[in-house]
């Protein structure tokens, strides 16, 4: 019985997986949006930190790939290091959300929205 348990606590603990990466954004209406874009049965941790701009997420690699979550956040407007959002996705987010686009890679982590949390 004890085996048992052991087997499969280790085959749960395989089946979980985690990323983190840059998302852009300005505020806890961001945030909010973010997390929610993910959020499903496969994911089990989703947190985006407003002042660093990284989003931790901990999944199910079974269910949904990381490539799909970045695909999930550029959906709702939000670019990633691998995904840029629709523009036309962009552009319909309030205007407290309307984050810097000239942001390359490394630099989504500056705060392009001042006094807004």
């Amino acid at each position: 019985m004890v085996c048992f348990f052991c087997s499969l606590s280790i085959s749960l603990f395989a089946q979980s997986d985690s990323t983190r990466f840059n998302v852009a954004g300005n505020c806890n209406m961001c945030k909010k949006r973010i997390e929610t874009a993910v959020k499903g049965p496969a994911v089990t941790l989703a947190d985006w930190n407003v002042k660093s701009k990284v989003m931790t997420i901990n999944f199910d690699p079974r269910q949904i790939t990381a490539d799909q979550l970045h695909q999930k956040i550029a959906q709702v407007g939000h670019d990633t290091d691998n995904i840029t959002a629709d523009k036309a996705v962009y552009e319909k987010l309030p205007g407290c959300c309307l984050y810097d686009r000239n942001m390359k890679e490394g630099n989504l982590k500056a705060d392009s929205h001042k006094g807004h949390r």
